[in-house]
């Protein structure tokens, strides 16, 4: 028995790093999970790898109507969520001068557009139940900004004022609306970053390591639980003192 047995949870990006950090810990402690990534056979494959009780969606976030197939194909499968975890986005990093229209565009509409699709598309069922958890991904990028990383930042940042406006609406519903903001955090993404450039990044963090994508799950899991329920509103940072 965990504290999510007989519970519903949704995870956005839930084929690798710290989505996928989030479903293993859902599916561990009892919830059925699902997950959803762009390709519908590669969230399959992933959560066929995490456990029996996930389930693989494809769903493209960015699309309203995708959005809202989703959550209806969540629905009828599973049943109506309890927590929401909004954590898949991308970056389309460039300085201000160069940067193309599609790169804005493509990372505001995923990273930040989509949790408007997705908390919208899930209130109905929540409202109806009148419980609910859900956690929004931003970034410490979102809080203090980075040099190349406009539209990430923007993004990240819209993120938390939206959460701190949705906390405000459905809290008399015992629905509670967080913000997660992580900083250097080890996963495929930042690998891809190359060793130097990751070391240059440890350096400046007090802690001088990057997390792990289950530190990160682990408050996501505190937040969705029924312990949390006087929580909301809030912007947990999760970075080793880079935001101090």
């Amino acid at each position: 028995m965990g504290r999510f047995t007989d519970k519903i949870v949704i995870v956005t990006g839930g084929t690798r790093g710290i989505g996928k950090a989030c479903a293993e810990l859902f599916a561990q402690e009892g919830a059925q999970v699902a997950i959803c990534g762009r390709d519908a056979t590669t969230a399959a494959e992933a959560a066929q790898a995490i456990g029996p009780n996930v389930k693989g969606y494809g769903c493209d976030i960015s699309d309203s109507a995708a959005v809202d197939a989703f959550i209806g194909d969540v629905s009828k499968d599973l049943g109506a969520p309890w927590a929401l975890v909004n954590n898949a986005g991308i970056t389309r990093d460039g300085l201000l001068m160069r940067l193309k229209d599609e790169q804005w565009h493509e990372v505001i509409k995923t990273n930040l557009d989509s949790i408007f699709y997705l908390c919208r598309a899930t209130a109905r069922g929540m409202l109806k139940q009148r419980q609910g958890r859900i956690i929004n991904m931003s970034s410490i990028i979102g809080i203090r900004g980075q040099a190349g990383q406009s539209n990430y930042a923007a993004a990240k940042a819209g993120i938390i004022g939206f959460s701190k406006a949705y906390a405000q609406e459905v809290a008399s519903r015992n629905i509670t609306v967080n913000v997660i903001a992580p900083g250097f955090i080890e996963t495929d993404m930042t690998a891809a970053l190359g060793e130097n450039a990751m070391e240059s990044i440890v350096e400046k963090v007090p802690m001088k390591r990057a997390g792990q994508a289950m530190e990160v799950a682990h408050a996501v899991a505190y937040l969705a639980s029924e312990e949390a329920g006087y929580i909301t509103g809030t912007v947990l940072s999760i970075d080793g003192g880079l935001g101090i």
